[in-house]
This record gives C-alpha cells, sequence and structure tokens, in this order.
C-alpha cells in the first residue's frame, strides 16, 4: 500500500541522494554567443556542449513523501530549495497586487481615459483584471454592456432585449471583459450588483433558501441544469453582504454559507424517510434535533441518497489569452448537493456498482491499510501527525504540523502536499472512539469547529497571498457499516508558479518548503490576524 503512514503511526519518507553517470551521445557542438560580460568579453555557451561523459556527483537530495491518501500520488521536496525557504520564509508569502491606473497613466500623457476602449481586446481583459483604479474599471463596465443608471449615472441595472427565443437577456457586448471587470473588486459596488450580484443578473435560478440578520445575508440558488442527479445547490453572499475578500468575510458569515448546507442536506434526508421537517427556515437548535431524529430514526433504511458533495472555489482570474483560472464569481459562494445512493440505469447489472463519491476512495485507502497492515488507518495518522519529526531531521526546530485545533477538530499541514501551500482539516475521534465522517454525524459543537477552522485556514492563506483557493470535501457515506474514517477538507491554493502540468497530472507534486516551515508561518500568520471575526 503506498502511504507515508507507518505503523504504530509515524511518517516514513524516502531520500534520494543522486551520483550518477551519463553517456555523452552528442555528434556536434554548436558554440554560439549568448552576449557579453561587464567587461565587454563575449559569452559563450560552450557548458552546454561538453566532452565526454558526465559525472554528476552528489547532486541535491530529494525528499519523496507519498502522500497518507494513496490516490493522491507523492510529493517531491528540494531540499535546496527547502533550506532556502527555512532561513527565508518570505519565499512562502505572494506580494499583494501592484497599485495599477491606466487612466492615470494616460492623463500624465495628456489623453482622455476613454482612450482605454481603444486597446486592443487582450489589453482590455489584462486591465480588467489587473487595475486598482474604479475609474479604469467603471469605462470597462459602461464599454461592454449597457446599463440603466440614476439622473446621476450610477447604475441601476442593465438594459435587457428579447432573444430569439423571446426571452429576455441582459445586453452584453463581450461577455469575457464583463466578468473580468465585475469580478474586479475595485469596481464600484453599484457597478458589481448590477452586473453580477443582484439576484436573477446571473439567469433565472431559483432561490430556495437565505438566512438574513444585521450582520450577514445569504442567498441559497437551486441549479436545475446540474451534472448531478437531483440538482446541485450554491449559498452565495447576498448584495447587501458583499464579499470580495477573505479579509471581510466573518464567522457570522461562514456560520450562514454552511448552516444552508447542513439545512439542505438534513431536509432532503428527512424528505426521504417521510418525516416532516417544515418548510420554514431551521434554527441551530431545530437543526440539531432534526439531525438526531433522522440518526436514531428506525426507518433511516429508506433515504436513497449516497453521500454528501461539498466544495468551493474562492477567487476569479481572466488570462488576456481567454482562460479563466478559478471560480465562476469572486463574491464568495459554496456548493452543495447529495450524491444517489444507487443509479436506477446501468448499462450491464452490477449491485456494486455505484454513482461516484469522492469519499469512497480514502474509505478504500482505510480498508487497505486494515487488510493490509491489521491496523487502524487514521489512529496511526493522527498519531504520527501529533508525534511528527521534520523531514530534514533537525530537532532544534519547529517539528509540528498542526495551524489550529481544538476539542473536535484539527486544522493541519498534510505531510506531503499535493499544492504547495496545502491545508487540511479532520475531525477528531469523539468521546466513544469513533469519527464523525459526514456532517450527519457532526454535532452542533463539531459543525461550528469546523465552520471555524474553514474560516481560519482562508484567512492564514489569504495573509500568505493565496487568492485563489479551492477547497472540497471528502465525507463518508450515509448510515454504511462503521468504519473510522473522519470528515476531511483540502483547501488547494492555486500558485501563479505552479498552474499544473504533466508532472502534477501523474500525481508528482514539487514543493519547495519542508511542511513544518510551511505550518510554522502559518501559524504565524494567525498570530498576526485579526482571529477576533472566528468567535
Amino acid at each position: 500500500m503506498r502511504t507515508c503512514i507507518a505503523a504504530p503511526g509515524t511518517f516514513r519518507i524516502i531520500i534520494h541522494k543522486p551520483s550518477y553517470c551519463v553517456l555523452n551521445l552528442r555528434d556536434e557542438s554548436h558554440i554560439q554567443a549568448l552576449g557579453t560580460d561587464p567587461s565587454g568579453s563575449t559569452v559563450l555557451n560552450t557548458k552546454n556542449f561538453p566532452h565526454g561523459d558526465l559525472s554528476i556527483d552528489e547532486a541535491d537530495w530529494i525528499y519523496e513523501i507519498a502522500n497518507p491518501l494513496p490516490f493522491k500520488g507523492s510529493t517531491y521536496i528540494l531540499r535546496s530549495w527547502a533550506d532556502e525557504s527555512r532561513l527565508d520564509p518570505s519565499r512562502m508569502r505572494l506580494p499583494s497586487p501592484p497599485e495599477t491606473s491606466l487612466g492615470k497613466w494616460l492623463a500624465g500623457q495628456g489623453l482622455n481615459a476613454t482612450a482605454i476602449t481603444t486597446l486592443p481586446r487582450p489589453l482590455l481583459l489584462a486591465l480588467a483584471t489587473s487595475s486598482t483604479d474604479p475609474a479604469d474599471l467603471m469605462v470597462l463596465a459602461e464599454h461592454c454592456c449597457s446599463f440603466t443608471a440614476t439622473e446621476h449615472g450610477e447604475p441601476t441595472g442593465i438594459l435587457h432585449h428579447l432573444t430569439t427565443n423571446n426571452q429576455l437577456t441582459p445586453v452584453v457586448h463581450d461577455h469575457e471583459l464583463y466578468e473580468a471587470v465585475a469580478n474586479n473588486p475595485h469596481l464600484p459596488e453599484p457597478y458589481r450588483i448590477a452586473m453580477l450580484i443582484r439576484p436573477g443578473i446571473q439567469g433565472p435560478n431559483p432561490i430556495v433558501g437565505d438566512v438574513r440578520s444585521d450582520t450577514t445575508h445569504v442567498y441559497e440558488y437551486l441549479r436545475t441544469n446540474s451534472y448531478i442527479g437531483g440538482g446541485h445547490y450554491a449559498a452565495n453572499m447576498a448584495e447587501d453582504a458583499i464579499r470580495y475578500d477573505i479579509r471581510t468575510l466573518s464567522i457570522d458569515d461562514m456560520v450562514a454559507l454552511r448552516h444552508l448546507y447542513y439545512q439542505r442536506t438534513y431536509g432532503r434526508l428527512a424528505e426521504e424517510m417521510e418525516l416532516k421537517s417544515g418548510s420554514s427556515p431551521l434554527s441551530e437548535d431545530d437543526l440539531e434535533k432534526l439531525r438526531v431524529l433522522i440518526i436514531t430514526h428506525p426507518d433511516r433504511h429508506r433515504i436513497t441518497s449516497g453521500a454528501t458533495l461539498w466544495g468551493w472555489n474562492f477567487g476569479f482570474d481572466f488570462t488576456p489569452s481567454g482562460y479563466r483560472l478559478h471560480a465562476s464569481h469572486q463574491q464568495v459562494h459554496q456548493q452543495f448537493a447529495m450524491t444517489p445512493g444507487q443509479s436506477r440505469e446501468i448499462t450491464e447489472a452490477d449491485a456494486d456498482f455505484r454513482p461516484f463519491s469522492s469519499g469512497d476512495m480514502v474509505r478504500e485507502a482505510v480498508e487497505q491499510y486494515r487488510q493490509t497492515r491489521g491496523r487502524d488507518y487514521f489512529a496511526d495518522y493522527l498519531q504520527a501527525i501529533t508525534t511528527n519529526s521534520r523531514i530534514d531531521g533537525r530537532s532544534d526546530l519547529p517539528a509540528s504540523l498542526v495551524v489550529w485545533e481544538d476539542e473536535q477538530v484539527m486544522l493541519f499541514v498534510p505531510k506531503a502536499q499535493s499544492s504547495a501551500w496545502e491545508l487540511q482539516i479532520m475531525t477528531k475521534p469523539q468521546a466513544d472512539g469513533t469519527w464523525p465522517g459526514n456532517i450527519l454525524e457532526t454535532d452542533a459543537y463539531t459543525r461550528r469547529s469546523l465552520d471555524t477552522a474553514l474560516l481560519i485556514a482562508q484567512q492564514v492563506l489569504a495573509h500568505r497571498g493565496a487568492r485563489m483557493v479551492t477547497t472540497i470535501e471528502y465525507s463518508t457515506r450515509f448510515f454504511t457499516d462503521h468504519i473510522n474514517q473522519p470528515l476531511l477538507y483540502l483547501l488547494l491554493p492555486k500558485l501563479p508558479f505552479a498552474p499544473g502540468a504533466f508532472t502534477e497530472a501523474q500525481l508528482r507534486f514539487i514543493c519547495g518548503h519542508y511542511p513544518e516551515d510551511f505550518a510554522a508561518a502559518c501559524r504565524g500568520s494567525l498570530a498576526e490576524i485579526d482571529t477576533s471575526s472566528t468567535k
């Protein structure tokens, strides 16, 4: 079994200390000038054309760590890179985007800002995502669509027209530019509300739930045109609670976003069991009562859904060449659904073939570990995390992988990161030794801990400079045979220097730091940020 977890709860790694010979099969040398040095002498490429065979002695060490989860490949850490990051933690931080204003530059050249609209389209897209000047962005917004406005020119909405199907749709002259500018946090709010946030502007998706208080407001949209049978849902921050930046997201926001996920899941399960959960929004107390009723009810076998599906794409970007790099929009939103327990239509009769749930891959790892080693996978994993030793063997430096924890959950840096800044959240075993494996098995305290950990993780990553983060959930199926499998969340930042290529497609992930040093950097960020919003 491929995993870095070893009994009785330690991590094992492979250390490559390369020394090797290379047979030189080149026929010709093509010596050319590369330029000149400071003295004016010609610089040649002679080092690229060595004579004879090569002997590579004591090349850089490479640490290979099999991911704890066998289906996620391996991580490779180059010692020299990681040592540099240990000595200079700023290497594990991204700079803030620079202040950019084309309008001010044009004014300095004696030109009017309206000249922006004459730029080639790739430059318009670049400006739409990178400008920090509201004036630039208003010019672009008015260039790509037609607004209705007050007598003072403030947008109130988008002009609509009838399509060939006799449907009303917004008048948008350039859809990609429209998306790029509307997702820029520096565009004034009235424009963002009109273009992207007001209910209905993104389509006729019905709002089937909401949470509103003095401090937050979230809508729950139903996406009927979903690839998930039964549709999927999106919890979106509302037009009077705009959250384009993690620094503006509060614990009240996170609890509201997640409450809609819990409420929809419990409500649908109750409906499948023919229990009456009511059509009114559920309070926290009502939510917990319904959860307990479901898990203790004798008719719980009626449930037809298989497992939950939850994810969060935070951060939007768009390249001048037309590639959308991440989420559909910058406004904070989370998506969720339930996967079917069993398909009614399959091409071959096979009782073991079920619709996919990502948590099944974790279960397979747990079962394989038990079969091959006779031990509890996550008990050993938790022990390995809590007693971790540094990869570089240094005992005089921080060795902890834990960023934050309470009695219910742990936020930590995985030993083998499949994104250079990956963080994970894991539920802890309960007093009776069982692990909550899905949100139906989490009580009110654990749900609050999960919400808090998700917010802290995003805040820490934002403090390090992350602007695009994919978060996924690995959960167990409802009411399956008991297995010690916790509920897992993986936060996977997208970094500008590691967009993913054939190496990552082969599940090989290259990392330039030790996980222990990244955990220390995250704890440092946590100490610096205002954590009052998480309480």
